[in-house]
Order: structure tokens, then sequence, then C-alpha cells
């Protein structure tokens, strides 16, 4: 058969689009014929095919590939130019693009300083969104590359190596630098890396849900497949999107990056994100005030055109109060505050995935975290190797180390140990005598594994090693001072008591067993059977000294920790006294799989630990604290926790996970320690508490102006303030709030989970907004009364006199309504938002003084003005904290 040249090879997944639908049994493929020609021949011919041999590819092979199929990578987003990327910064903002209709009809009324000011508030949003995002995208992106997912690859040496194939080794390589050809190991917890055909599999499951909707893994087989009709229906075929379930197998690359399956698809999906709770709440917030606008606008306009009989100025006036109650800025505070909350973890080696999942992190109640690693030091050491009477056995070591040594699956820390047990001469002495046949690898279910090994006289022998309780519901035999008994029930109570007794005392333990079985070419969970139980392995991983610490920290911080863990109960509940954690009650996996929903749902309230879990029964459980009406954190690492990572609210797994459960991911943490997740949980709430600060400030301070502009407009023959002054105050207070971001979070306010409560923004916006006009009202009263500003001649006079006090007014409230102590006395404001605000009021009451003056329809006010403005500021902002303390006592931290 003729060699397919690799130009084939590499496009033989993604020449036409794919189109997907949930639940759909296989798309309609863009490369079927190159795929399914390969799925109908067998191993032999498919390398033969590609070019390959057994021994995979040389250097030199790998180079050349990889420059004509570029890397392993899958569509991402492209860094734009910088001109496209502010261009789709500003139309997908419809704040924006509001701000520029209103600049383009002040331009085409000849208010073209109106215009300006519009347009200066539109760059601001644009320009600091973008330098901020850019800035943080840059700090996290060095930590990112710290974490690489890889992948076990045959590769020869060196094309100068004596014997090249002989030498030919796996090793691991970067993800990006497969290329179509290289022939990859695959095992549990595995990401499939990229378009394959299989060579050999042993019970290998694929979980393929994201190209087809099918929750249910799928079985996969070396053989050649002829009567598939799509690519997703061919046994033999993995695709880049899927990862390994159980199993083990070998498989040759066919289509790697932008040029798989998974590839195609991505490309369209590419920055598509499903939005949180938190976007939804701030797009409602935005939607709201625009349409509060909408209604607020053309009755300004109608009554200031009937009440003065100039419509042009009315609708310029118009204008300018729709941009006053237009929140422009809070796009560009938003992105402040989530960059500085990201560039804030970065420095804690906390990688973050997805920018918003640092505000989820303050919502977070419920912390559900596995045990191993996080409660415990993750550094496991084989105690003890005993028979079933409890006394230390070599022959139980011995057994182990070889089912250790020959998995050709995911060896985990326990795997470790046990290698590291064995003395050299021990472990060359069993290298030497016995030679691998089979395996039959480890799944959730069965919760152990098996290997087949052929002594030098030909007998082979299964060697299984597994949780306890699992192991001994399949032995009929036992082992005992060289003998062979029945295992009858007398036995088996002995045993367990043996394997609780190591559990009290802290230890993990696992049971070994073997079998002499038939010699046959392949071996099957049906030959785990009948074995004699030989003893038990006893683990310790230490506890962690910071746990209990960090617990009670979080505890304090409102948020309850839950432990979901595979392990076995007595194992768990011991460790979590050891830390002091308190275990009031308990559930296994078999008692949660009696609960319906609704009964899971009331007994996860006031469980703490989960035990002998299953990855779908960790779903469960997170899926009825959602029901619950919680917001929760997962925390793991294992090939196990990758569907709670996808379930949880915010998925947090390490640097050191399998590859399944970093993909799954918001947050990477480079040091697995409770302690880091308290520091980013504070930094989310910081985050969301100086968010709402702009919020509610923004908010409260339009819905008072409504009143003051509505009432002024009735009673007064003139504009209250001019279009020009009314831009002019929005912009010089939204140049204020840019320091919002670096401001403190009152820490009453940070003791408690926060989530979005637009009925507290609404409560809060309806008893201080209307506080402001109340002192609107006065600054009239001191104008048209003391000052005499009561006819259109004195016009500039009143303007200006009510332009200084509502822009000292809203800076300074700033002060007030930042925290929920009493202002510069409990808690003072960052330097910051200090400084801004200080520039802001000076350059505001020096304007009228300015060359400027003329320009913007200024006028110098006596001194009387300032002699009464001090005591209305001064009221104010008494009357504001007396509110706002009011509606803390009441509904508590605002």
């Amino acid at each position: 058969m003729p060699r397919l040249p690799i130009r084939a090879i590499v496009a033989a997944a993604a020449s036409t689009p794919v189109t997907l639908r949930l639940g759909a049994t296989a798309p309609a493929a863009p490369t079927a014929q190159p795929l399914l020609e390969f799925a109908r021949l067998d191993a032999p011919a498919v390398l033969a095919r590609l070019g390959v041999d057994g021994s995979g590819l040389d250097p030199g092979e790998v180079a050349a590939r990889l420059q004509e199929a570029g890397p392993n990578v899958i569509a991402q987003e492209r860094k734009r130019p910088l001109l496209i990327e502010l261009t789709l910064r500003f139309v997908t903002n419809p704040i924006n693009v509001l701000l520029s209709v209103l600049a383009a009809v002040s331009w085409l009324s000849d208010d073209l300083v109106g215009a300006i000011i519009m347009m200066a508030m539109v760059s601001m949003s644009v320009f600091l969104s973008h330098y901020q995002e850019s800035r943080t995208g840059k700090a996290v992106e060095k930590l990112r590359r710290m974490v690489s997912n890889t992948a076990s690859a045959r590769r020869k040496p060196g094309a100068d190596a004596a014997d090249a194939a002989a030498l030919a080794q796996r090793t691991e390589v970067p993800i990006e630098q497969l290329v179509p050809g290289d022939i990859v190991q695959l095992s549990a917890g595995d990401m499939i890396p990229a378009d394959l055909r299989l060579l050999a599999a042993k019970d290998l499951f694929v979980n393929q849900a994201a190209l087809t909707g099918e929750s249910m893994p799928v079985e996969k087989f070396a053989e050649a497949d002829g009567a598939a009709n799509t690519p997703l229906e061919a046994r033999n075929l993995c695709f880049m999107g899927s990862d390994v379930i159980s199993g083990s197998a070998s498989g040759i690359l066919l289509g790697t990056g932008a040029r798989s399956y998974f590839g195609a698809l991505a490309g369209s999906l590419v920055g598509q994100r499903v939005p949180t709770s938190f976007d939804k709440g701030v797009r409602r917030f935005a939607w709201l005030m625009i349409r509060f606008m909408a209604v607020m606008v053309p009755l300004v306009f109608l009554i200031n055109g009937v009440a003065k009989g100039n419509w042009l100025e009315a609708l310029m006036f118009a204008v300018a109060v729709a941009v006053g109650l237009t929140p422009e800025m809070l796009p560009m505070i938003v992105t402040i505050n989530l960059a500085k909350g990201a560039l804030a973890m970065a420095k804690k080696d906390v990688i973050v995935k997805r920018l918003n999942a640092i505000q989820n992190f303050g919502a977070i109640d419920v912390l559900c975290t596995d045990k191993t690693g996080t409660l415990t030091q993750d550094r496991v050491i084989l105690e003890r190797h005993v028979d079933t009477t409890g006394h230390d056995d070599a022959a139980v070591l011995e057994f182990a180390w070889l089912n250790s040594h020959y998995q050709t699956g995911l060896k985990n820390l326990l795997d470790v140990a046990v290698l590291g047990a064995a003395d050299a001469d021990t472990c060359q002495r069993l290298q030497s005598h016995y030679t691998l046949v089979d395996e039959v690898p480890f799944d959730f279910s069965r919760r152990r594994m098996s290997v087949v090994v052929r002594d030098p006289h030909g007998r082979h022998f299964l060697i299984a090693k597994g949780a306890v309780a699992e192991l001994l519901d399949n032995c009929t035999r036992l082992h005992r001072a060289g003998v062979d008994t029945p295992f009858d029930a007398d036995a088996a109570s002995h045993a367990r008591d043996v394997a609780r007794d190591f559990n009290d005392d802290g230890f993990r333990v696992i049971a070994v067993g073997i079998r002499e079985v038939t010699a046959k070419a392949a071996y099957s969970i049906a030959d785990e059977s009948a074995l004699t139980l030989m003893g038990f392995l006893a683990f310790l991983d230490p506890p962690k000294d910071s746990v209990a610490d960090a617990i009670t920290a979080l505890h304090a911080n409102g948020i309850a920790v839950k432990v979901l863990t595979g392990d076995n109960d007595t194992v768990t509940r011991n460790v979590c006294r050891q830390v002091g954690f308190d275990v009031q009650r308990l559930l296994v996996g078999p008692e949660i799989d009696q609960l319906g929903d609704e009964a899971l749902t009331a007994a996860v309230r006031d469980t703490q630990v989960f035990a002998r879990l299953s990855p779908q029964q960790k779903v469960r459980v997170v899926e009825a604290l959602h029901r619950g009406g919680h917001v929760v954190g997962f925390l793991g690492d294992g090939i196990n926790d990758g569907p709670a990572l996808r379930a949880a609210d915010v998925g947090i797994s390490v640097d050191t996970a399998v590859d399944i459960a970093k993909e799954s991911a918001d947050i990477i943490l480079l040091d697995k320690n409770l302690r880091v997740l308290e520091e980013g949980v504070l930094e989310g709430r910081k985050v969301f508490g100086n968010i709402l600060k702009y919020i509610k400030m923004t908010a409260s301070s339009s819905f008072g102006n409504m009143f003051s502009v509505l009432g002024a407009s009735l009673i007064l023959p003139f504009l209250p303030m001019a279009p020009v002054q009314i831009l002019l105050n929005n912009l010089l207070y939204d140049f204020s709030q840019t320091a919002v971001a670096s401001d403190a979070v009152d820490e009453e306010y940070l003791a408690e989970p926060r989530q979005w409560d637009m009925r507290s923004i609404t409560r809060f916006v309806l008893c201080i907004g209307p506080v402001s006009s109340i002192f609107d009202y006065a600054t009239f009263a001191l104008l048209w009364f003391v000052l005499k500003a009561n006819t259109p001649a004195q016009a500039d006079l009143f303007q200006t006199g009510w332009f200084i006090e509502s822009l000292l007014s809203q800076t300074l409230i700033v002060h007030v309504i930042r925290t929920g102590k009493l202002p510069f006395v409990q808690s003072r404001a960052s330097l910051p938002l200090t400084v801004t605000g200080i520039a802001v009021c000076v350059v505001g009451a020096l304007l009228p003084y300015s060359s400027l003056a003329d320009e913007f329809g200024f006028r110098p006010l006596p001194g009387a003005y300032w002699l009464f403005l001090v005591p209305i500021l001064a009221a104010y902002m008494a009357l504001t904290q007396l509110v706002k303390s009011a509606l803390a006592r009441r509904f508590g931290a605002l």
C-alpha cells in the first residue's frame, strides 16, 4: 500500500467546518474518508501507510513534520492588532456606543466641547481597560507557562545512535510539540492529545462527550473497524477533546492542532464563555440604567422644551443628562478590579485561567476538597507490608512491587512508595525472574488493578492490588504461615480486623492478592476472581501542620469545608481528627447511591466528610450543594476529580495534577495549600466589594440627580446646569473613581461570602439617592435667595454654583459610601483614591477662576458661597452616614 504523504495526514481533520448538536450521535465528518481509511486498516498497515516503524520517529523526522503540520495547539484567541482590539472593545460595549452617538449629536449641534468630553470618556474607558487587561495577561501568562501538559511518546534518540530502534524510549513530550506519526501511550486520566488511531488497547474507556454530547464513556479497541460509517463511530479512533476514563492504550497520531477533529470545532468556538452570575448582574445593572435613562431623558427634554421654549437647548441638556445617568466607566472599573485581583493572585503563585473566576472566589460559601495533598503532606510512605496475621512479610512487598512496576497506567503516590521500598538487589532479581504478560488496568468501579507475569518456569500469575473491601470480595483463599487455607467467614473477619487496626492508627491500607492462571494471550476482569489474599500494605501520609489553622480561617470567613475523597472512611476520619477537623457526620459512596436527589440535598447540609466516592458521586454531591443554594468551589488534582471540577462554580487544581484536572480547572495553584485558597477568597471579595462601591455610588448619585434635575427644570426659568458643565462634571467624577480598585475593603465585609444582590443595591440607591437631592435643593435655595442668582442674566452664577456643589458632594461622599464604618476615623480610603478625589475637587473649585471659565460658561463665585457650601457638604456627609448606618443595622454589611 502506498505511503500517505505527510501533507495528506495533517489535512485529515479540518477541511470543512464541524457542526455539533448536544446529544447527536456523530457530526457529519469533515474528513470522513481519510480517517475511515485508517480505521479500516490493521495496525501494521497503518504504520506502513504513515511511514513509521514501531519504535517511533527520530528527531529529524519530528522537526520536519512539526515544520509542516505546525504546533499541536487548537484554535486560541490570537493577539489582535492594537487598533482592531480597541475597536472591538468599543463596539461590543453598548455604553460606549451610546456615548459615541450622543457625541455625534453634540458635534452636529455645534457643541464641540461636549462632543470632545464624551469621546474623552469613551477613550478613557477603552484605553485603560485595554491597558489593565494587557498588563494582567502578561503577568498571568508567565505563570501559565510554568504549567504544561505532556504526553508519553515513543521516540528514537537520534539518527547517529548505533541502534536507534533498540534505543527508542518513551519520553514525556509537551503536547504542543507532538506531530502526526508520533506513537503515544495513554492511561487513565490522560487527555487524548490529538486525533489518533489505536495500535493497542486494554479495557480502554474514553469520554468523548465534548464531541458527541454522549455522557457515557465509550469502549475503544485496536482492531480494524470496517463497519463504521463516520469517524466517531469507529471504535479504533480517538479524538482530541476526549479523555481516558480507564484502561491503557497506545496509538499513532493522525491529525494535530487545528487540523484535528476537535480543532476545527474549537476554531469556531474560541473566546465563547458562559457568563457568570456576576457578569449577568453587571449587565442587568447597565441595562437598567439605560432603560431608566430612556424614560428620564425624553421627560427632561419635554419639560425644558415646553418651559423654556428653546428646543435645541433642551435637546442638548437632555443629551447631557443622558450622559450623566450613563455608567460609562462601569466596564473599565470591572476590568481594572479584576485585573488587580489577578495580579495580586499572580504574586502568590496562583494562575488565573479565567479572569472572572477571581470574583467567583468571593461568592464561595462551600469549599469541597480532596484529602491527599490538601489535608495531608502528599508524601506517602510505605510503613508496613504484612501478611494476613499482621506480621511483616517480604513476599507481600515483592508481589506489590511487581504489580506497581509492570503496570503501564498512571503510577500514583502509592505505587511510587512501593517501588521505593524495595532495595536494588530485590528489584533486579524480580525484574530478571518475572516478565510482563498482560495487565487489567485500574478503574473506579473495581478500585484495583492487576498484572499478569510469567515466572522462569512458564507459569502465569495474576497479581492484584487494590482497595481492601473490593479485593477481599474476590478472594476465595488466604495465605497464612506458608499455607493456603479457605477464605471463610472467620478468616475474612480476621483479615478485615487487621486492616481496620491499621486504619484506626491512621494508615491507608490496600490489599494484595494473587492467582495462578492458565496461560493465554489476553486477560480480563473476569480473571480477577478466586484470588488468594497474600496480605496488606500500610501507607502513611502525614497530615499538614498548617491545615488546622487554614480550616479555622476558612470557617471564620463564612466558608464551610467539606472533604470529598475516594479513600476509605476510617482513614479519612482519622486524618480529619489529626488536623482538628470536626466530623459530625460522614457519608460513603454506597450510602449516597441509595439516596435520591432530594434526600441527598438534605443530607449534604450537615455532612462534613464524604468517603469512598466515585467520580460521579463527587459530581452528585456538588450538584446537591448547588440545589441547596450554595456557591461551590472544588479543589482536586486526580483523575476522578475532573467531572466535579467542571460541575463546581470554581474549579481549582494544582500544577502537579493530572491533565484532565488541570484542563477542567479555572484556577491553578502552584502550592496546594488551603491558606492560599483563603487568600484567593478574600481577594475575590475585595474585587467584588470595590466593583459594588462604584455601582452603588454611581447609581445613588444618578437617582438623586433625577429629582434635582426634574425639580430644577420645573421651577427655574433657565437650565440648572449647562450641558457642557454636566459632561465636564461627569468626566471629572469618573476620573476620581478610576482608583477605586486600590481601595481597602472592610474586614466585616470580607468576613462573609458575597453574591450579586440586586435587592440590596436597589435598597441602597432608594435610601441614599434622595439624600443628595435634599442638599441640591439647599444649594438651589442658597443661589436663588442668598446670592440672588434668580434671573436668566444670573444663570451662569447659578450653574457654576450647582456645578461646584454637585462635583464636590459626589466626590467627597465616596469616603462615606465606601465603608460601613465611620469615615476618616475608623476607615480611610486608599492613598490613590484620596489623591484623585482631592485633585478633582481642587480642579473643579479652580475652574471658575481659570482661563477656561468662559469656555465652560463658569463665573467666579462670591466668598459667601464658600462659607455656606462648607456646612452644606458637612451636613450632607453626616446625614448620609446616619442613613447608611441605619441600613447597616437593619440589613447587615452594605
